[in-house]
């Protein structure tokens, strides 16, 4: 006679009284297990994926804005409209890669007391704080995933 109640609860129900094989148990457990481990693993490797190509761009914006930057600096009539043209490319080519321009830093030196004088070599800093991609800013600057600096160097030219 088959149990009910409170006697079936004592007592564990086998495999063999539920008619139920034991390889019929465990189908579909691999699907779960395969889904939970992909995501598991898949999405902190995207998020490295994802984190480096952020680097990348910030590194290429970097250097594109320096270069651009000292380019502008070396051929402006005088080092304050220099300064200001070179500030201006830093702020377009930052932007052009899609990263704040807050984020980025520009220091200009020079060989010689006037920066402008011919034969003058002009180098132009630029350091980029690169955001940690999908992350909400969390206070003024939010989190960074890292920091990237670029330099470049033009002669100041004679005829300008």
């Amino acid at each position: 006679m088959p149990r009910h109640g409170a006697e079936a609860g004592q007592r564990g129900v086998t495999a063999a009284e539920t008619g139920i094989d034991r390889a019929d148990a465990d189908r579909g457990s691999a699907v779960v297990e395969f889904v939970v481990l992909a995501v598991l693993l898949l999405v902190p490797v995207v998020y490295f994926v994802i984190t480096m190509g952020v680097l990348q761009g910030a590194t290429y914006a970097a250097v594109g804005a320096a270069d651009h930057a000292a380019k502008v600096f070396a051929t402006a009539p005088d080092a304050a409209s220099g300064r200001m043209r070179a500030e201006e490319a830093v702020q377009v080519a930052v932007s052009d890669f899609g990263m704040e321009t807050g984020r980025a830093t520009m220091t200009v030196t020079c060989s010689r007391a006037d920066c402008l004088e011919a034969g003058s070599a002009v180098t132009v800093a630029v350091a980029i704080e690169a955001p940690l991609p999908l992350v909400a800013a969390w206070g003024e600057r939010g989190l960074a995933a890292g920091r990237v600096e670029a330099s470049a160097t033009q002669i100041v030219g004679r005829y300008r």
